[in-house]
């Protein structure tokens, strides 16, 4: 069985499109498949998605690093969303012919490279130990938090030399997961305050969702509030649920939801027999759902397998 294996990285970048251009092509470089990739100016965020054997998407994941730390300044970055890294956020998740074994095996190798570039490493999900650190509680108080030292209770795993974040880099937050669904509901009408009480409402955290994480956020050059959300288990929370709780709490407040966007790739939970209400409501056609794809690459290797060395 041919193995695949996801990489999900979040960098703090998202108004220098150039730049995401470019990070794009470095990681292209080592082999993998780019699924999606997209770029958020309120944010100040990027999110590319990639597949490959395990390998090339270490090596692809060391590119971006090196990457990040070459051309990204954490220290000039104003955005919307908590970071503590240029490159914040790097999920692997294995999909094909892997176990999560293979998915925190990768994490730790990937891990202790950048923690060679002088970055400080924290290891989440399951790939920290024990499993099941949260990003939330990582990236509270965001850098801001971090810039005089680390505080007892969120120490790195990796520390750097210097046992301080990185001046450009800061931390990365290196992890192994499941598939999930990041997904936003775009609003008229509320303010930011609104938008965090509605984020408040649906989240975990709070007594909502199970495993919803969520920001009410005011997204300042689109004019539109916005709901910023994870949903870590597809398989135990409907977004049709959370969906319909956003409306409502909108609806109450006198605004109008005027849009959903996916980040990334659809989990194939969520595309299962009857579900059409999920697609109509995520507006996604069959290239972001995510078996589709990896479908196509698995297809795409296979068919070069079988080209013989010397045809005739």
């Amino acid at each position: 069985m041919i193995p695949v294996l996801e990489a999900v990285p979040n960098f703090s970048e998202g108004r220098d499109l150039e730049k995401v251009e470019a990070l794009v092509d470095a990681i292209a470089k080592k082999g993998v498949d780019i699924l999606d990739w997209s770029a958020d100016p309120d944010h100040h965020r990027s999110v590319v998605t990639y597949i490959g054997d395990p390998r090339s998407v270490i090596s692809a994941s060391l590119a971006a690093a090196q990457f990040a730390v070459r051309e990204f300044d954490l220290s000039r970055h104003r955005g919307l969303h908590p970071r503590i890294g240029a490159l914040d956020v790097l999920p692997f998740v294995p999909l094909r012919g892997l176990h999560m074994s293979d998915a925190i095996a990768a994490a730790h190798e990937v891990g202790q490279a950048i923690s060679s570039l002088g970055i400080p490493v924290f290891f989440y999900g399951e790939a920290a130990d024990p499993p099941g650190r949260g990003l939330a509680e990582l990236r509270r108080g965001g850098i801001e938090s971090l810039q005089d030292g680390f505080h007892e209770g969120c120490k790195p795993d990796l520390p750097s030399s210097t046992m301080f974040l990185h001046p450009t880099a800061g931390a990365t937050c290196v992890g192994a997961r499941d598939v999930l669904l990041a997904w936003n509901v775009v609003v008229a009408g509320i303010d930011e305050q609104q938008a965090k009480l509605i984020a408040s409402k649906i989240r975990e955290r709070d007594g909502g969702f199970f495993g919803v994480r969520a920001l009410g956020l005011y997204l300042h050059q689109r004019e539109k509030a916005q709901i910023s959300m994870n949903i870590e288990d597809p398989t135990r929370t409907a977004p049709e649920a959370v969906y319909e709780e956003i409306t409502q709490a909108v609806s109450e407040m006198g605004g109008e939801v005027l849009e959903v966007e996916v980040i990334g790739m659809l989990p194939d939970t969520l595309v299962l027999p009857g579900s059409e209400s999920r697609l109509d409501l995520l507006n996604l056609d069959p290239e972001r759902v995510l078996s589709f794809r990896v479908n196509e690459y698995v297809q795409t290797l296979a068919g070069r397998e079988e080209i013989p060395d010397n045809p005739s």
